[in-house]
């Protein structure tokens, strides 16, 4: 079977018959609120009825220019043929069985090939589980049984998840921990490295995390380290060249398991097998999630054998954990990952992205940082010439681009980032017009 990227379609704009939201998304939505607890959020109620490549058309025939993939899901595209054929004919064999009590020889075969693409050339095993927060608290169980240490460091505008402890390892506490109280215990945050903000050297942020480390927690309490490569919740932030291996150095040297949480930025999306790998980076446990199976629900928890051993039988696992038919769909992605054409996909759109963003700014210096690698690309926005965040403004360029057919997706500690998390599939041409809606956007807030 070969193996594809979507195709991109012809269609360079988006092609809308209502406004946004149209008469029938607007009537489920109305459903949704007498049904749906406000918890859950939605930040665009269009109600979408099928989608192919970067595109989602409708309930009301609109069809949309998806630039955030279900937030860094669908990163070949949305229904790639081949991982639908995959999916349907694992699930017309074998839907479920449980891999701890009847196990099946997939599961095995993804657990090889994640450890041969993994940082790193040493030993490695790997589990699966459903969800990234999962996986992030597995890796936390993990850690302590390792080292028989308790306290876990997250990094300053981390977003882990929204479970009890991973909420507790998340920077920001509105919304995803206000009123769900007690946290979780034996978690402390940290310094990151953020260029434009702290304006230091990666040696000089690491120093300053390290301290932290150090003098609030001590390595002796210490089981884990936790880093997203390419922070995703808190705004792309790209760390300094040579801060993520300087920690690396140090919990290795502290009997510290670092952990790297590359549920959004791994698996080609940053236009390398996992974003470690532009920094230099050789992590403990690698966490992947997300584009792993192209919207079929599925995350792995990939580390070093003797570290991934901590766990006693029986300690890790769950119901739906490495589902058949999930796993069946992973396969299928990592055979495309292993042709390399998505990774020059991604670096296509770096690049469109990259060079529209800077002509934005020229014009628009409320633009004050672009930033990201791959097809993981973002933008700042500030009061010009400072670093003072405009929070309001994502929103509203988030809000015009929606009317015009574009779904875009905000970010950041500060609320005041636009983030592009689009598929492989998505055409220079279609990024191009993405670019004309928010110089619009741009242009309306002076008005």
């Amino acid at each position: 079977m070969t193996h594809t990227v979507a195709a991109p379609t012809a269609l360079t704009r988006p092609e809308l018959v209502t406004e946004i939201p149209g008469p029938k998304s607007q009537a489920i939505h109305a459903r949704r609120e007498q049904a749906v607890p406000r918890g859950v959020g939605c930040a665009l109620p269009v109600y979408i009825d099928y989608a192919d490549g970067a595109w989602l058309t409708d309930v009301d025939g609109n069809r949309l220019l998806d630039l955030g993939s279900g937030i860094g899901v669908t990163t070949l595209g949305h229904t790639l043929p081949t991982v639908v054929a995959a999916a349907k004919e694992q699930l017309e064999k074998v839907s479920h069985t449980l891999f701890t009590v009847t196990p099946y020889e997939n599961y095995v075969r993804l657990a090889e090939r994640l450890a041969e693409h993994t940082p790193g050339d040493h030993p490695k095993k790997t589990f699966f589980v459903n969800s990234g927060a999962e996986a992030v608290e597995n890796a936390v169980k993990i850690a302590r049984a390792h080292t028989g240490r308790r306290v876990v460091a997250s990094l300053d505008h981390a977003f882990h998840g929204r479970t009890n402890l991973t909420m507790t390892m998340n920077h920001r506490a509105a919304p995803y921990a206000t009123g769900f109280g007690p946290l979780a215990a034996d978690i402390q945050r940290v310094p990151n490295s953020y260029p434009f903000r702290d304006g230091l050297t990666g040696a000089e942020a690491a120093a300053r995390t390290i301290e932290y480390l150090e003098q609030r927690i001590g390595a002796a309490d210490l089981a884990a380290v936790i880093a997203e490569p390419i922070q995703g919740e808190g705004g792309f932030i790209v760390p300094a060249e040579g801060y993520l291996p300087a920690l690396q150095e140090w919990a290795s040297a502290n009997g510290v398991v670092f952990i790297a949480d590359e549920i959004q930025a791994g698996l080609g999306r940053t236009g390398t097998w996992f974003a470690s790998e532009l920094f230099g980076l050789v992590p403990d446990l690698v966490l992947t999630a997300k584009g792993i199976a192209d919207g079929l629900p599925l995350a792995g928890v990939t580390g070093r054998a003797e570290i991934m051993d901590s766990a006693n039988p029986g300690g890790l696992g769950g119901t739906f954990g490495g589902n058949p038919v999930s796993i069946a769909a992973a396969h299928a992605v990592l055979d495309l990952l292993e042709g390399g054409a998505p990774f020059g996909e991604a670096d296509r759109i770096e690049a469109a992205l990259t060079a529209g963003l800077r002509e934005l700014a020229q014009t628009y210096p409320e633009i004050g940082d672009i930033r990201g690698h791959g097809a993981m690309m973002a933008f700042e926005l500030v009061e010009p010439g400072t670093t003072t965040p405009l929070a309001g403004l994502a929103g509203e360029i988030a809000a015009h681009a929606a009317k015009q057919g574009v779904l875009l997706l905000t970010a950041g500690s500060f609320g005041n980032v636009i983030r592009f998390l689009p598929s492989l599939a998505v055409t220079n041409e279609q990024i191009e017009y993405a670019l004309e809606v928010i110089g619009e956007a741009l242009a309306h807030t002076r008005a």
